[in-house]
């Protein structure tokens, strides 16, 4: 295919190198005085390139081209003619050792075989035509009336982790154009869905703009979970609806905007998985798109030799030692908080953001401290994933204040406790001590104290988009990738699921009934844990994959969420909203600093008589029943957690507890448990220091 461009003149102006991007020029230009708006400050950091040009096309124009002809520390900088609101642009290096001339002929630009322009990294929009990517020149404004986000305090925190498209795929009660779309996901059946569950933020899957890797396109799949970032500041097209994408990038973001407005006006916060730790141009063969092009010595780590420094295993990591690096992301950051009111950011592979020039973690990172001082980004939320592939890469506890951190030993053990014990118990073994399971249902507070954060700097999550599902790590007891077409190499090999004994899907009542119980009583773990709880969308109607656990490919069935409701569907979705409503319970009796003040909140633990639990009893793996009682000096209800992780039903003595005015011992009221009895039990009382029967596998939870 070939294009042609006019050039237009390139003469030294009243550009600016600050900001980057595409902007009006300054006030007092003549520029400015153009009703049309089609005047622009354009400025890019290339510090690879000795002549940048911007390529662009006005809504029904022809294509320009024009040099930009300052350059600023790097910054090529220039004022640009005839590129208002709509209007398609791109950058190249120009093949010129110098500015172009005043005026040239017509030339033609060969567009066969390759990405022709690059991407403005600050470009706030993108546009897919003609088989090559452009950015797109956005309009400012739109009506927010009275938005403002719930600020829901980290404490009263539930956060569903939920794709865009996924989600709502195959919901019924979704019109079918809405499906797989913003729109879709503020659509009322689903806002319906999110506020009567519960939760209190959705967090979504990379929504910034991704390409597919080559390898994935060879094979006829795509990059469904969106960990392949290539517009830090353009929400990705293929999640607007058709009639969006159509009308254009302008059409593309009120549509996600709009969802933003919805779903805060639902009360639900709104936060953004964000990829700034690579980027799509992959490794040294991999696509230019636009950094590479630009400068890939400042914008990638480097060994000082040309070869890149991958601690993402991407092929390539952003380099976070690059002042110009820091500066994008955090005016990204800005861009998302300022412009569609987003509520907070999970980054992804946070670690390699933190990386000094040693490449080496820093919790005193100049990104980290930047963040820390930003009056617009300090008040969101912020949550790591804290480890890389990099060397020194695991880093979970050591973020800074203001953070809080995906805590995988708390994933791990819970799953421990539950399924691979529960596993080693049926054949014949034994499981672990109760120890592991405890320090996660307190919220693993020596992980955090060292860096002076809180039991609430602990994200606890039993499953996330990586992985098995909740249904499928009770089902599966091995990964079933092959539809990844990689030979089943890909995933995760330590799981530790549990099928219950029979690989998959099956009608035996006996599997089915231990596959329940321990759904049960995952959720009432997380539930009932101190921290921050995590919940993966569809782990509340019991979702599947069907024992897949990388899914990042499988823009299908295997990964959207199946709303057909079954009896097992329904009985999850009933105690995931019963164990939700009961921690929101408890809070609600507690002063509103539980459990960050330590010197007022409370966490006794006992063993089955009753007694505090003592060294023995922590690390013997026979004993698998434990008692947490919790809560404040200050609060207004005492809550009570018993675990029976052992084959045998027991009966513990719960722990003696005087009443107010110390004239007798006060009364638990079982508010539920996770064996079959529970709603013939529920509302049971018995006073502290009695005896109550706890069935095996099972958790009782009690208040008083």
């Amino acid at each position: 295919m070939v294009m042609p461009f006019i050039d237009t003149a390139s003469t030294v102006d009243a550009s600016r190198a600050f900001p980057l991007g595409i902007s009006a020029p300054r006030t007092g230009s003549p520029a400015t005085d153009d009703p049309r708006g089609a005047f622009a400050n354009v400025a890019a950091y290339a510090p690879g390139v000795t002549t940048l040009e911007i390529a662009y096309q006005a809504p029904g124009g022809s294509w320009q081209l024009q040099t930009l002809p300052n350059v600023t520390d790097g910054v090529h900088h220039g004022i640009v003619e005839g590129i208002p609101a709509g209007s398609r642009y791109g950058f190249r290096a120009s093949p010129h050792h110098e500015a172009l001339p005043l005026s040239m002929p017509t030339m033609d630009f060969d567009l066969d075989g390759a990405q022709p322009l690059l991407l403005d990294p600050y470009g706030r929009g993108v546009d897919e035509r003609d088989d090559f990517i452009t950015s797109v020149r956005m309009a400012a404004g739109f009506d927010w009336g009275a938005d403002r986000g719930p600020r829901v305090p980290w404490r009263n925190t539930i956060i569903y982790e939920a794709h865009v498209r996924g989600q709502t795929m195959l919901h019924p009660d979704i019109p079918e154009h809405l499906r797989g779309t913003y729109a879709g996901m503020a659509h009322p059946a689903m806002i319906e869905h999110l506020v009567a569950l519960g939760i209190t933020s959705v967090q979504l899957l990379p929504v910034h703009f991704h390409v597919d890797e080559p390898h994935l396109q060879n094979l006829g799949l795509t990059n469904y979970w969106g960990y392949n970032t290539a517009a830090f500041f353009a929400p990705h097209p293929g999640y607007a609806t058709r009639a969006a994408q159509a009308a254009g990038a302008q059409a593309v973001q009120d549509e996600f905007k709009g969802m933003v407005k919805l779903l805060h006006a639902a009360g639900l916060e709104v936060i953004l998985d964000v990829v700034y730790n690579h980027s799509a141009e992959g490794g040294p063969d991999g696509p230019t798109l636009s950094f590479r092009g630009l400068g890939e010595m400042q914008y990638y780590r480097n060994d000082g030799h040309g070869n890149y420094v991958d601690t993402t295993g991407c092929g390539n990591s952003l380099n976070f030692a690059e002042p110009r690096v820091v500066q994008l992301v955090l005016d990204s950051l800005r861009y998302w908080v300022t412009e569609f009111h987003i509520d907070g950011f999970r980054f992804d592979l946070a670690v390699t953001l933190c990386r000094n020039a040693a490449n080496e973690f820093d919790p005193r990172h100049p990104f980290l401290v930047a963040v820390a001082a930003d009056p617009v980004l300090s008040g969101t939320k912020l949550i790591a994933e804290p480890w890389d592939v990099g060397y020194g890469g695991w880093q979970t506890g050591r973020f800074p204040a203001g953070w809080v951190d995906w805590n995988d030993h708390f994933r791990d053990a819970v799953r421990s406790f539950w399924l691979a014990d529960r596993a080693a118990i049926d054949a014949g073994g034994h499981g672990g001590s109760v120890a592991r399971l405890a320090d996660a249902l307190s919220g693993s507070a020596g992980l955090f104290e060292p860096s002076g954060r809180s039991r609430l700097a602990s994200v606890n999550f039993i499953t996330s988009h990586d992985g098995f599902t909740l249904a499928d790590l009770m089902s599966y007891d091995r990964k079933h990738n092959e539809a990844n077409g990689e030979q089943n190499r890909d995933g995760h090999g330590d799981n530790r699921s549990y099928n219950h004994g029979f690989e998959g899907p099956t009608e035996d009542e006996d599997v089915l009934a231990r596959r329940a119980q321990t759904g049960r009583n995952l959720m009432t773990s997380l539930m009932t844990s101190l921290g921050v709880p995590m919940i993966t969308a569809g782990d509340e109607i019991g979702r599947t994959q069907q024992g897949n656990n990388n899914a990042y490919c499988q823009d299908n069935p295997i990964s959207w969420i199946d709303w057909t409701s079954t009896p097992q569907s329904h009985a999850m979705l009933r105690v995931t909203k019963r164990v939700i409503r009961l921690r929101k319970e408890f809070l609600a009796g507690q002063p509103h600093d539980y459990p960050a003040r330590e010197n007022q909140a409370y966490f006794h633990w006992f063993d089955a008589s009753g007694a505090p639990m003592s060294g023995d009893s922590w690390e013997d793996h026979r004993h698998r029943v434990v008692q947490l009682l919790l809560g404040s000096d200050d609060g207004e209800v005492i809550g009570l957690v018993v675990v029976n992780g052992g084959a045998e039903d027991v009966k513990v003595t719960l722990p003696l507890l005087n009443n107010e005015d110390g004239t007798g011992h006060r009364l638990f009221e079982l508010r539920m448990t996770t064996s079959e009895l529970n709603d013939r039990r529920q509302g049971v009382r018995v006073s502290s220091g009695e005896r109550d029967v706890v069935q095996a596998n099972t958790i009782n939870i009690y208040r008083t």
